[in-house]
């Protein structure tokens, strides 16, 4: 007993000697695939097919419009559909859109840096199930989005609030956004990100945080991430457009991202992907500048490939991180902050598949270069569940992503000569100087991997991965309390929250 105390505490005292910081700064080179030459090729073709097939503005004409403003052609047969010459959307894009930009958060210090060197990690959005040891697999409710964002909040490796983190199907579809923002501004400091279901749910994400925020200083600054998807093919959603037009008009941040799976709505080529997700991006990036130039704006690609067997998509796979690393490529050319990777898996259970398929997109996603990546912690199932084990495993990884992006330290410390010196031949470094100046930032402590000898282990219960998982949300949630909010600003949040829910009736209907 008196060695696990010891053990324990030492845990602690690290943790209370470094502090984390909001995000991380890359300091390793990433991998390019690709040549310059074959680069240039893949922007060639994707300018083409904006040319010769061009994008359907699905039931939004006013955005179809505002596309052919700007020199699109639009389509004899089909007044959503426009064409766009060669090269247009890149020139608009770089012309104004931020090559980074900073999101404020509640808390300034937990404020993300979103482009260059910098990588923010956020949880898994949109599941509509959730999965524990305890329960097994049963739909989300508030209480789990509540649960979600105070584990986000509590994890020193996940940097950003993220969205809709499970959905919460006891409450009404036309009302739910309103509790899901009250709850990342409430129950966290971080960066969040709004609704994106329809304008009107978008508009009162946007009035929620200036509520928060003020107006002038919204007004100024990206306070509010979304997530605007593309229907691949080369198609678009009213509702995304429509939230876009919201978020672009107010200043706010958008991640424009193909949500791709290869074989079925793209071909099956890497490169034939890589192509026609650059093309869906540049036509929904290049409205957001229309809109309002210099608004936030990210390039955002979520890839994956379909099992020629069963139907099914598939992660964690060696063609999905080519065609990441890709994208990764186009989006540093284009000049714009890039969103990919996370950690994602077909598992329905925090296993060994779970953990192998979501290294494999973890390490992808390092060396890819994304600056900001949804889905890093509690993806399973293929996204149709959110894990409470599989969050704090995938959040202890992420710790593991973030020391090996800080790179090697060639200081006059890190080469540890002197220490070497003084501890001499035949010797151990437990004692010396340098192993007491270093020992508490030394290593990354993965908390969760056992390194135990069999027999400690077996003294401490045997417990896998998972077991040790559940045991230690659980301990977070116990011991999770509010971060400060004014209670001011939350009797105003609460008030517009109810002016709106009473103006209108619930619907089940999105």
């Amino acid at each position: 007993m008196a060695r696990k105390r010891r053990r324990r505490r030492g845990r602690d005292e690290v943790k209370e000697a470094v502090k984390a910081p909001p995000y991380i700064k890359r300091k390793i080179p990433v991998h390019d695939p690709l040549s310059d030459a074959d680069l240039r090729i893949l922007e060639s073709n994707a300018d083409t097919i904006l040319e010769e097939i061009g994008m359907v503005f699905g039931q939004d004409l006013e955005c179809a419009d505002i596309m052919v403003a700007a020199g699109g052609i639009r389509d004899a047969s089909d007044p959503y559909r426009v064409r766009f010459p060669h090269g247009m959307c890149r020139e608009i894009i770089q012309a104004s859109a931020p090559k980074q930009f900073t999101q404020h958060a509640r808390n300034p210090e937990r404020s993300v840096e979103i482009g260059g060197d910098n990588i923010v990690l956020s949880p898994a959005y949109g599941p509509p199930f959730i999965h524990n040891l305890d329960e097994g697999r049963r739909y989300a409710n508030i209480e789990d989005f509540r649960n979600f964002v105070k584990l986000a909040y509590l994890s020193d490796n996940i940097h950003h609030s993220g969205g809709t983190i499970c959905e919460p199907v006891d409450l009404p579809v036309n009302k739910r956004h309103l509790d899901m923002v009250y709850s990342h501004i409430k129950y966290s400091d971080k960066a969040f990100m709004g609704s994106v279901t329809a304008a009107d749910r978008a508009q009162d994400s946007v009035n929620m945080t200036k509520i928060v925020f003020g107006e002038e200083f919204v007004r100024n600054n990206c306070c509010l991430l979304s997530l605007c998807n593309t229907v691949s093919p080369l198609s678009t959603d009213p509702a995304i457009t429509g939230s876009l037009k919201v978020y672009a008009r107010e200043n706010q941040g958008m991640i424009i991202t193909t949500f791709i799976v290869g074989g079925a709505m793209a071909p099956v080529s890497v490169a034939g992907v890589a192509a026609q997700s650059l093309a869906e991006v540049l036509a929904m990036m290049s409205l957001t500048q229309l809109i309002k130039p210099g608004c936030p704006v990210v390039y955002g690609t979520f890839v994956t490939s379909i099992s020629m067997r069963s139907g099914a998509p598939t992660f964690g796979t060696a063609e999905a991180a080519q065609g990441m690393c890709i994208s990764g490529a186009l989006a540093r050319r284009l000049g714009v902050p890039f969103r990919s990777g996370g950690g994602f898996t077909s598992s329905k259970l925090p296993d060994a598949q779970s953990g192998y398929e979501a290294a494999n997109t973890l390490h992808a996603t390092l060396d890819a270069g994304v600056n900001i990546s949804l889905h890093v912690a509690g993806w399973l199932e293929g996204g149709l569940a959110m894990g409470y084990e599989k969050f704090v495993m995938d959040a202890d990884q992420a710790g593991v992503l973030a020391t090996a992006a800080r790179g090697i330290d060639m200081s006059e410390n890190g080469q540890a000569m002197d220490a070497i010196r003084e501890v001499g031949p035949q010797s151990h470094f437990l004692a010396c100087k340098h192993t007491e100046r270093n020992y508490r930032e030394a290593f990354y402590l993965a908390e969760l991997s056992d390194s135990q000898s069999f027999e400690q282990w077996k003294e401490n219960g045997s417990l896998d991965m998972a077991q040790a998982a559940n045991i230690k949300y659980k301990k977070m949630l116990a011991e999770y309390e509010l971060p400060p909010l004014d209670p001011e600003i939350d009797k105003k949040l609460i008030a517009y929250m109810n002016k709106i829910k009473e103006s209108y009736p619930d619907s089940n209907i999105a």
